[in-house]
């Protein structure tokens, strides 16, 4: 009997063992929260191909805007902790509690890997009557009310962006123009249906090398090589130094209680995947800091940008809600 018993829960052991070696035993769903044709979605989909090689699996890529990307996140928290639906996302939820967006963030998930950051800029239509930041500043003052921004909702990187500038001008008093991510604001602005759009330089580099677009500033504390030409925002007005460098970051999460096995199996997919020449080029060409960061390193990094970004709004009196509320310190408290 013993016998039989001892054969009976070694058989189910390597039953077991074989179940989980099998991840992924179906098509897993890669959720990205902000439209086609964006950074998160370029990302995304340039890595994810490379990743599925090195999985040994197929990943569903699926666009899923709205609510500055809280109904993507909501989708995948509230779906099984089995790593088989993915979000793909960038920066937005660490802001969701202080904008009043949700009270989910990145700590119910974890980061299977944050992948790259961005640097945010500003671009203008082509036929704006300005040409750099100070030009634009000087029309904005001559002319309250009138120049269209582009935005993603409040939390996106154009109101954190606009937010710096309301600190350090001391207003901005233009109109706010919606879309559901800065694919589409892009487009638009090419089109003329807004004058000004903050955005990633890597989403909106090639449009620059186009001339569909002309770039006004770098929000960094230095030009940056992939376009030397355009100078940094500090140079026009040293306040900003206060909060840059900062910028937008894109990554790949399952929700938590998510098999260590199977966050270990996409961690080293992603890991391999973002090792590809070809993403590595494209990365370098769009103007993305490639990080490959996971595990505590991740989590650390997440802490950091939520602390600082939601601060520096709160301080621009963007939030609807204090970070003290929720528990984020103050950097250097």
């Amino acid at each position: 009997m013993n016998k039989f018993i001892l054969g009976a829960i070694s058989a189910l052991t390597l039953s077991a063992g074989a179940a989980l070696a099998e991840y992924p035993e179906k098509e897993i769903q890669g959720i990205i929260q902000w439209g086609a044709g964006g950074s998160t979605d370029t990302v995304m989909r340039s890595v994810t191909p490379h990743a599925e090689e090195a999985l040994g699996g197929t990943i569903v890529m699926q666009n899923m805007t709205g609510g500055v990307g809280a109904i993507a996140l909501n989708h995948v928290a509230d779906s099984d902790a089995d790593g088989y639906t993915l979000l793909m996302g960038a920066e937005n939820p660490l802001l969701y509690k202080v904008m009043g967006l949700g009270d989910k963030d990145y700590s119910d998930f974890i980061p299977i890997s944050i992948l790259a950051r961005g640097t945010p800029m500003l671009v203008a239509n082509v036929d704006a009557p300005f040409n750099d930041y100070a030009e634009m500043m000087a029309h904005i003052k001559e002319n309250p009310g009138e120049v269209r921004f582009g935005a993603t909702g409040p939390g996106g990187l154009p109101s954190v962006v606009t937010g710096m500038i309301t600190s350090v001008e001391g207003g901005l008093d233009v109109i706010s123009v919606p879309y559901d991510g800065d694919g589409p604001a892009l487009t638009a602005l090419q089109g003329g249906a807004i004058d000004v759009m903050p955005a990633v330089l890597g989403a909106a580099i090639e449009g620059i090398r186009a001339g569909n677009m002309k770039p006004l500033a770098v929000f960094d504390v230095e030009a940056n090589a992939k376009l030397p030409d355009v100078p940094a925002v500090t140079s026009f007005n040293d306040g900003y130094s206060t909060y840059l460098p900062w910028g937008p970051f894109f990554g790949v999460f399952v929700a938590n209680g998510t098999p260590d096995d199977v966050v270990a199996k996409l961690g080293a997919a992603y890991a391999e995947g973002a090792k590809n020449e070809e993403f590595i080029k494209l990365m370098d060409d769009r103007g993305f800091t490639m990080m490959g960061i996971s595990g505590q390193e991740a989590q650390d990094f997440l802490t950091k940008w939520q602390q600082g970004t939601t601060w520096l709004l709160q301080d621009a009196g963007l939030t609807k809600a204090s970070p003290e509320d929720f528990g984020i310190a103050r950097p250097g408290e």
